[in-house]
């Protein structure tokens, strides 16, 4: 089955220019704790409730901080035509709950998270990535800050 069975298309984008604080309503009033940053309609990087939290409180960044100065610019992503299945292996390799979805142009059409995959049937693929995900260390540990 393909990554664009599964995803969300109606996704909310933060610009890079935007505060952290306006950011930070957005994720709460979505209930999200990602979202993806977009400039000029390309995909420039992800912004977290713990880049907010830790790369930008933590570090004594105020609520008018620019996104840009706290989001991750390494963004791992994947494409709307690949398999699920693979997804979900790469995901637990990267330690990623999330992945933000690409056409083949690179113009952002979706996100795909492990509960989209969980709730509609990949439970075992969806756990096994969930398992990867939880080992520690890895980019996003709080020991590699």
């Amino acid at each position: 089955m393909k990554v664009s069975n599964y995803m969300t298309n109606d996704v909310q984008i933060a610009n890079p220019d935007q505060t952290i604080r306006e950011v930070a309503q957005v994720m709460a009033r979505l209930d999200a704790g990602s979202m993806p940053v977009g400039d000029n309609d390309r995909l420039v990087g992800m912004i977290t409730d713990r880049d907010i939290a830790i790369c930008g409180i933590a570090m004594g960044k105020g609520p008018d901080t620019k996104v840009r100065d706290v989001m991750s610019r390494d963004v791992k992503y994947c494409f709307d035509d690949e398999e699920v299945d693979e997804v979900l292996h790469n995901m637990g390799d990267l330690q990623v709950r999330r992945l933000p979805v690409l056409n083949r142009d690179k113009r952002l059409v979706g996100i795909i998270s492990l509960g989209d995959l969980a709730a509609n049937g990949e439970t075992t693929d969806a756990g096994q990535a969930l398992s990867g995900i939880s080992k520690p260390g890895g980019e996003h540990s709080q020991k590699a800050h």
